[in-house]
């Protein structure tokens, strides 16, 4: 096995990661062993390849390309091949009359003359024999556009020819923002982003969608199902064709002007990569390529997800690591994305995929027989590639299990994530909200589940994703709201009981997250103004319905909508963490999470954060810790007429410093807070 290297080599910082986490310790020789295994990888890559980056670029010598001459070159690499052939309409779909040649090590070249012309959008395929003598047609691997061939009908997906003229090509007319150092992510999907019950586009997204989050105050954009998925109800976790950007939101040039005009607004561009397993079609997928059960993937058991019902990689093949990361550099270069979130980091970490396994955080379940390590040393040279090659680049991983050194440096020992998504935060305020009652609600709780992060490996904190909006859950906003938001969601209709406390516990669940959970801050598409229906795709079970496969943000525009409020107040949470920047500071220091009053109190970033969750309780002159003197004013109350709330407080108040130390704190004030409303404070300037 390539990733089998018996000796040990220590990391040149790894006395960094056991001085920060001494239970690392006992799993050194597990660290050092997986390291040896990367740099062993690298250095044979290197030394065959000349660099890896060289390695990374695979899509400028497989697939098709111009030559000087003006003619065409197209390599492919199929070891269970005894020949090749294209054909296409551009020769009338004749079988044999364009044989590949072999090169070796499983790869075959062509050549065509300038005289053989293949147009612009033509529809070509590969024919392959394998060597039990079946001839089958095939999508290569390195497509640059695929395409249904027509919407009306069942057919696989085309492979189309895609080489536009210059005037034809998108040219980038901006440069890329600087890297934020702190992230608010709009997490997005191309296709529900209209209101109407269709597929929607890129440029729709460009000219109606990038303003409003620019408005939102979001400074990053993850854009989810770009890489094309023949079944659009998979979301874009089954992937066919990792290098074309879907079809059906539009053209590659399309793309490249959504990710050039948020630029422009300086948001910078994330794309959900999905590497952790692909899609079984073996007609316009990467299954079966070959006519192998193998090729790209494990064959056997072990390149199958019982759950999933998709092939999973082979990452100690030469090739499938060079496929997999050229499409990381095919995406930056390409298309100038800033940076990737990896999806199903968990299944690939271990040979177990998570499947049935409970992670309890006893360190022994995420080193030794369990994990897979050549899936570790993948993580380990995409991550050295991307942040030596791509200053800029973000990486961000969806990873349940909690494995410590996700997030440290590959020079440490660690993976060499950037961030990882802290996903028990959006689980735990779901089960609150589903099996109790809000008097019943522990704050110690609560704010455990919020600060319960590795040391050193930030976090990115939601509330709710993609996950909570899928149909067999619920957001946040159906699960406060869903009997009443169709009848009493107008400013003409009466507040009602249901759509007060949804309102101010929406608007409290988020800034609590934002302001305590993590580095970074997600937000799902149409969730900052409590969209009011779940998320499903249109599937044989819903009669292939887009009813549900949309986002109604016209909701937000319409003035008569309590919408708007939950709307203003995303916006204005984000603004102020622009102005304060929390997200970069170090976690909250919480001072008051008393479950009797409900209150829970923390201070971040010089800004003093107040939650009164209680559904009935308000306090006069409740004493409050903060760490410096002066006079604090209101910045930011959810009770607020202007976010949708009863206007209890007096903004023109001025809290005045008692010097007394108090919970932890070197000062105190003491305020009002009502029933069920947050207030943020700040130092007078």
């Amino acid at each position: 096995m390539e990733f089998s290297a018996t000796g040990a080599i220590a990391p040149p910082d790894e006395d960094l990661l056991f001085h920060d986490d001494p239970f690392l310790k006992p799993h050194q020789d597990d660290i050092q062993r997986r390291y040896a295994c990367f740099e062993h990888k690298k250095t044979k890559i290197c030394s065959s390849e000349e660099s890896l980056l060289k390695f990374s670029k695979g899509y400028n010598y497989f697939g098709y390309h111009k030559t000087e001459d003006g003619g065409l070159v197209w390599r492919e690499w199929a070891p269970n091949a005894t020949s090749l052939y294209l054909r296409g309409d551009f020769n009338q779909w004749e079988k044999e009359q364009y044989p590949f040649k072999s090169i070796g090590y499983g790869k075959w070249e062509l050549y065509l003359p300038a005289t053989v012309h293949i147009p612009h959008k033509s529809i070509v395929k590969l024919l392959i024999r394998t060597r039990e003598g079946q001839l089958l047609d095939r999508i290569s691997p390195w497509s640059k556009y695929v395409k249904k061939p027509n919407e009306s009908t069942n057919l696989s997906y085309d492979s189309v020819f895609w080489m536009p003229s210059t005037e034809e090509m998108y040219i980038f007319k901006h440069q890329r923002p600087s890297k934020p150092s702190r992230l608010r992510i709009y997490e997005s999907h191309v296709g529900i982003a209209s209101p109407e019950p269709k597929v929607s586009t890129y440029s729709y997204f460009t000219q109606v969608m990038l303003p409003m989050i620019k408005d939102l105050g979001y400074n990053c954009i993850q854009l989810m199902a770009i890489m094309e998925h023949v079944y659009y109800a998979s979301f874009g976790y089954q992937v066919t064709n990792f290098f074309a950007a879907s079809s059906r939101y539009g053209t590659p040039e399309e793309l490249k002007e959504l990710v050039d005009t948020a630029h422009s607004m300086g948001i910078i561009v994330l794309l959900d990569v999905v590497h952790s397993h692909a899609s079984k079609n073996v007609l316009d997928g990467l299954n079966q390529f070959d006519g192998s059960d193998s090729c790209y993937f494990h064959s056997g058991a072990r390149g199958s997800h019982s759950l999933w019902d998709s092939r999973l990689f082979d990452y100690s093949s030469w090739e499938v690591l060079r496929f997999l990361l050229s499409n990381l550099t095919w995406w930056i270069e390409e298309y100038g994305f800033d940076g990737f979130r990896f999806d199903g980091v968990t299944s690939m970490l271990y040979h177990h995929h998570g499947i049935g396994f409970g992670f309890s955080g006893d360190y022994k379940e995420y080193f030794g027989s369990n994990t897979d390590t050549e899936s570790v040393v993948y993580f380990m040279l995409a991550n050295h590639l991307l942040h030596s090659t791509y200053p800029f680049v973000i990486t961000i991983a969806e990873d349940v299990s909690g494995m410590p050194t996700l997030c440290r440096p590959v020079c440490e020992g660690g993976l060499g994530f950037d961030y990882r998504l802290a996903m028990a935060i959006p689980d735990m305020w779901i089960k609150l909200l589903k099996e109790q009652r809000d008097e019943d609600w522990d704050m110690e709780a609560i704010a455990y589940t919020l600060s319960n992060r590795r040391y050193k490996e930030p976090c990115i904190c939601y509330a709710e994703s993609h996950d909570q909006a899928l149909v067999g859950d619920k957001t946040i906003a159906f699960w406060l709201m869903d009997k009443e938001m169709y009848d009493f969601m107008s400013v003409t209709t009466p507040l009602t009981p249901i759509i007060d406390r949804g309102l101010a516990l929406h608007k409290m669940i988020r800034l609590l997250t934002h302001g305590l959970g993590g580095e970074g801050y997600l937000n799902f598409i149409g969730n900052e103004y409590g969209h009011p229906e779940w998320l499903d795709f249109p599937r044989a079970g819903n009669n292939e319905s887009y009813h549900y496969a949309r986002r109604q943000v016209n909701l937000v525009s319409d003035d008569l909508l309590r919408y708007k409020f939950l709307y203003r107040f995303d916006k204005a949470m984000n603004e102020l963490e622009e102005r304060f920047s929390w997200l970069e500071c170090p976690p909250g220091f919480i001072s008051r999470k008393d479950s009797h009053d409900k209150v829970m109190v923390f201070d971040r970033a010089g800004v003093v954060f107040i939650f009164n969750f209680h559904p009935s309780k308000s306090f006069v002159d409740y004493k409050v810790g903060v760490n410096s003197c002066g006079k604090y004013k209101i910045v930011l109350d959810s009770d607020a007429e202007w976010f949708g709330g009863h206007s209890r407080l007096d903004h023109s108040v001025e809290y005045l410093v008692d010097n007394w130390a108090y919970a932890g704190r070197a000062a105190s004030i003491t305020v009002y807070i009502p029933c069920r409303m947050a207030l943020v404070l700040a130092k007078v300037e």
